[in-house]
């Protein structure tokens, strides 16, 4: 039996210390972040949150509603390819927020190649892409990086989801330019507990920003958003993208009918390895698999934009609290320090 005795630590392990600050106003922080990547020619301008590739999150309202903050929207792998086209067509600013995501089986890459001729065809080429599997240990999501590379040299590739420096530099270096990292951190995942795998969350980014740095890419932390302060955290622990599923759920734009049950309204909310995704869109849970996913109802939220402003606000004022002037200085001014405790949660049931 192997056991590493060094402490991982998540979110919750952790605050940031303040420190002389020469920013006066939150107003003076700068969220933009400009992207060049070690494979793709292409750079990216953005506000670097992400919304999840989630079928009960993202949807092109959502893609709307978010590139007006300049974040990106992951598009959903069963997302309709006309819509997206549409909606492009209607506003061609809309190919620089908008990503589809793909599975790596001969079907999904079938699949891919059509939808990205058809963008090219009818409106613009796409310009990021990301090959979203839940276990990125697998030796074919290496083998379907190369391959993706090699057809489309130009495009801004995102793939995942590891955990570890060793698998970050091997995606990187066949041809990936930015790494989904998170395993079972999700709000909608279930994969710890049914498996007993994982890594947490800030340990995980920190070890793969060191190695993905090293080689001029980049790393998204995919997962364990609760509130603001832990994306501001992902990004203070070397993040260059945090993407958030459960954050982003709940509201307007997400997919689906708002349920009303004793005066409250709600929305669902499912992981992708859960049984109400492999009902929909694969008619039922294989018999070798297990649920991985939970299905949920969470709270109603009206729209999207109030969410929005509360992730960015934290996001400044934080930096204020450090001195970062930009997004991309945040980890350079933070030390972490250890706790046991996060906040006095006595009126907590006020709120």
């Amino acid at each position: 039996m192997k056991i590493e005795p060094d402490i991982k630590l998540d979110f919750n392990d952790v605050l940031i210390r303040p420190k002389r600050s020469t920013l006066s106003s939150r107003s003076e922080v700068d969220l933009v972040r400009v992207f060049k990547f070690p494979h793709s020619p292409q750079t990216l301008s953005c506000v670097p949150i992400i919304v999840s590739n989630m079928t009960s999150v993202s949807s092109i309202s959502m893609l709307k509603a978010c590139s007006q903050h300049k974040i990106l929207t992951c598009l959903h792998k069963y997302i309709d390819i006309n819509e997206v086209i549409d909606a492009i067509i209607e506003n061609p600013d809309l190919i620089n927020y908008c990503m589809l995501s793909t599975g790596i089986s001969d079907k999904e890459y079938e699949k891919l190649q059509e939808n990205l001729s058809l963008m090219e065809k009818k409106c613009k080429p796409l310009r990021m892409l990301t090959i979203d599997i839940a276990n990125g240990y697998q030796a074919s999501l290496v083998n379907f990086v190369k391959k993706i590379r090699e057809k489309y040299p130009d495009i801004i590739l995102f793939c995942g989801n590891v955990v570890t420096r060793e698998l970050v530099e091997e995606l990187i270096l066949s041809g990936a330019d930015c790494i989904k990292v998170g395993l079972g951190s999700g709000a909608g995942c279930k994969t710890r507990t049914q498996t007993g795998v994982g890594f947490p969350q800030i340990s995980a980014v920190s070890e793969s920003a060191d190695a993905s740095h090293g080689l001029n890419g980049h790393i998204v932390s995919d997962g364990g958003i609760c509130e603001p302060g832990c994306c501001v955290k992902a990004f203070a622990a070397g993040a260059d993208f945090c993407m958030m599923g459960g954050v982003f759920s709940g509201h307007d734009e997400c997919p689906g009918e708002i349920i009303e049950e004793d005066g409250k309204k709600f929305k669902e909310f499912y992981g992708m390895s859960s049984n109400t995704s492999m009902e929909k869109y694969h008619g039922g849970m294989s018999s070798y698999r297990t649920s991985e996913g939970r299905t949920c109802k969470v709270p109603y939220k009206g729209p999207v934009e109030n969410t929005i402003l509360n992730y960015l606000g934290g996001l400044r004022s934080a930096m204020t609290y450090v001195g970062a002037h930009r997004l991309k200085d945040l980890p350079k001014c933070s030390t972490f320090i250890r706790v046991n405790n996060q906040l006095n949660t006595v009126f907590a049931k006020y709120d």
